[in-house]
């Protein structure tokens, strides 16, 4: 049960980021081709110092598993340390990027309208970090029902600010990509503010605001060593997906924003593998530190049948209808349409072929972090993403011409390399001949 909550709150957190690319796609072509740039900025950024946050998940499940309360307070109040301290140090930069993504090679009308996106949307991302610790928290507790209701609620009305404030209907003025950003940033302080309640509320005796100010500097230390190697793995795997964007946006907008669609309905699907594996994270946490091994390792192999047969639904639903998954982003009358609906299906194609390992190396990362073992996958994505997966997008995609396609080839290159590698790792440690673990 705890597995599918977390499921669902990350299908609806995506949910965010796909209304945003729905609505502004039905908007405007270019603020959609716009939007997927500045998210994947933002994202980046994002994604790294949620590794704080990730590191917190599995050293409250092993906290508990021992018993030991005290530090399940420790290691989430300096998580929140962490995440705050590196989210101001990032936001002002993240304002002034319209110099990168020209030096990148994008358009300088793509490029500004991004960066109109990111004056506002900078302001969210501390907030968005600081939920992420809490998130974690509460899901090592297994309180994910409530994450799953606050997350839909949060979506629901992302939706409805978009409506006002993109479109100016309702007498609000009509604000178009600067509407997406301030909707986003209020949703990411409202859900800030209603997390901090309700965990001071259900867990008093954790008491995780009180003296807040007050540094640990054990527990930083602790949460620290954990965290930058999982936030420079989120990084490289981010960092691929980033290289596509910034690849396909030289061939032009259009491409750049069938890739968003495209890139955005992969995402509301991998979210639930996310969620399998920080349920995975959570029950190997608790079994390391009740010291059951054999629960370990049964669910392990649940999560990663589960996430398998997800993946093979999916590649099925992907295979039989792109076109009509990708059209409906894009409004019936845009002249750009039948360009985008062709080469954004295409994509879809493709993606369903990484589906699966996309899905099995999420899972393995989430197995691995529950051992706290974060600096061997580090390695592993730097090789398999930088070393492997962009080099090989860019040969397929402009050697040997073919284009966005190769490009997203390349991701399954990539992304099938860190599957191996890091499934290999957490079974060679916890199998019936491992090195970590007694059988």
């Amino acid at each position: 049960m705890l597995g599918l909550p977390l499921v669902g709150s990350h299908v609806a957190q995506v949910m965010i980021g796909v209304t945003d690319t729905l609505m502004l796609g039905w908007y405007d072509v270019r603020a959609l081709a716009a939007v997927t740039i500045a998210q994947t900025l933002w994202f980046v950024l994002f994604i790294v110092g949620s590794g704080f946050a990730f590191a917190v998940l599995p050293m409250v499940a092993s906290a508990l598993g021992e018993g030991n309360e005290r530090q399940v307070r420790r290691v989430t109040r300096m998580g929140l340390w962490l995440s705050a301290i590196y989210g101001l140090a990032v936001t002002v930069p993240l304002i002034w990027t319209e110099w990168i993504m020209l030096a990148l090679g994008q358009t300088a009308e793509t490029a500004a309208m991004a960066q109109d996106f990111l004056h506002i949307g900078a302001f969210g991302l501390v907030p968005a970090l600081l939920t992420m610790v809490l998130k974690s928290y509460l899901s090592a507790l297994e309180r994910s029902q409530p994450i799953l209701w606050i997350t839909v609620i949060g979506a629901l009305l992302n939706a409805g600010l978009n409506y006002l404030l993109i479109f100016g209907h309702l007498g609000f003025p009509e604000m178009g990509l600067r509407g997406a950003a301030i909707a986003s940033v209020t949703l990411h302080v409202l859900g800030l503010f209603v997390f901090c309640f309700y965990s001071a509320r259900v867990t008093p005796e954790h008491a995780l605001f009180r003296r807040l100010w007050r540094i640990d500097r054990e527990a930083f230390g602790q949460v620290l060593k954990l965290g930058w190697p999982i936030g420079l793995t989120n990084l490289a795997e981010s960092g691929l997906f980033s290289a596509a964007s910034v690849m396909v946006g030289w061939i032009g907008a259009i491409p750049l924003a069938a890739h968003g669609v495209a890139l955005q309905l992969s995402s509301l699907t991998f979210v639930v593998h996310l969620g399998l594996s920080q349920a995975a994270t959570v029950r190997v946490g608790n079994a390391l530190g009740r010291k059951d091994y054999g629960g370990l390792r049964e669910g392990a192999a649940t999560a990663s049948v589960l996430s398998a047969v997800f993946a093979l639904v999916m590649m099925v639903v992907y295979l039989a209808i792109p076109e009509q998954m990708v059209g409906l982003f894009v409004a019936p009358d845009d002249p750009a349409r039948p360009e985008i609906l062709e080469v954004g299906s295409k994509f879809l194609i493709v993606a369903a072929l990484f589906h699966l390992v996309d899905g099995a190396q999420v899972v393995a990362l989430g197995l691995l972090r529950g051992l706290h073992d974060t600096r061997r996958p580090m390695v592993y994505a730097a090789l398999s993403y930088w070393a492997v997966g962009i080099p090989v997008s860019y040969v397929m995609g402009f050697v040997l011409g073919w284009g966005g396609v190769g490009i997203w080839l390349g991701l399954v290159v990539g992304l099938t390399l860190a599957a191996a590698l890091m499934l290999g790792r957490f079974w060679s440690q916890v199998g019936p001949r491992g090195t970590l673990l007694p059988t």
